[in-house]
Order: structure tokens, then sequence, then C-alpha cells
């Protein structure tokens, strides 16, 4: 099944929530905003789609994030769109204000999957070249110190 570039989109900004084996209130709340506020996702049941993550995270662990590098790698993107998952990827590790090392690191993993080059990134976002780093060489199926099986979604109103 080709996933289409709205639940590519809001596939990014759940693994990055999740990518730490835990998701901040202040993580929702960026997703309702981008939803509110923007076309990203005007396809799709947001809130059904993220419980389908969390149940599929739940049950797969890691699997979820490698089949979402997975889908990165094989979906044909346009700049604009390579642009706007750099974007939901920064802006959903940065939500909670607590920047983990794990987040970091699946961000240069989703960066290794896309074509823009870093120079197309920083003339968008130029206080982030931390963010582009070169990371200590892991293996691809790295072990992640994340236990997936207890993330729900702290959704408030």
């Amino acid at each position: 099944m080709e996933t289409s570039k709205s639940e590519l989109y809001l596939r990014t900004a759940f693994a990055c929530m999740a990518c730490d084996g835990d998701i901040a209130v202040e993580e929702i709340a960026l997703v309702k905003d981008l939803t509110e506020k923007s076309t990203l996702f005007s396809s799709l049941d947001v809130e059904k789609k993220l419980n389908e993550y969390v149940s599929q995270i739940n049950e797969q662990g890691k699997k979820f994030l490698f089949n979402y590098l997975s889908d990165v790698t094989n979906t044909e993107l346009s700049v604009d769109e390579e642009l706007e998952i750099v974007k939901i990827a920064i802006q959903t590790i940065e939500a909670d204000d607590r920047i983990e090392y794990s987040e970091i690191s699946f961000f240069k993993k989703i960066r290794q999957r896309l074509k823009i080059s870093d120079e197309k990134i920083l003339e968008e976002f130029p206080s982030k070249e931390d963010y582009l780093l070169p990371d200590v060489k892991m293996p691809e199926d790295m072990n992640w110190n994340v236990h997936f099986e207890n993330i729900t979604l702290n959704i408030k109103d």
C-alpha cells in the first residue's frame, strides 16, 4: 500500500514523538496545531491515525520505526516535500523543550534517506547545523534503548 504524503508527514511527527519512548503532551499539541493551522494532514482522521500508530508501535516496537524509514526511502519526494519532512521532524523533536540523543540520532536516520542537500536544509533552518553533523557510526539495526510497550497518547484538551 502506497503511503500518501499527508500520512507520511503525520508518521514523521509520530515517529519523532515516539523514538524516545515517550510521547509528550507538547508533541501532541504540536500535531493538533498543525492540523488546525495547515493543510498537511487535511485528508486524514488524525486522531484515528495516531491511535493506529500507537497500537502498531506497541505491537511492533522498533520495527515500526524501521518501516517508517523504509517508506521515506521509497517515496518519491520533491525538494519542498523533503523540506517539509525535515521541518516536521525538527518541530516535533523540539516541541517538549527536551531534546534526547535518541531523537537527534533518529533525525539523522531520516536525513540519510533524503536527497536534499545540507545547504538547502540550512537555508531553511540556519540554526540547526548540529542536527546535520556526522554521528557516531551506528549499525542500521541499532538497538534503541527504548521500550515501546508503554506508549500512550497523553491527549489533554
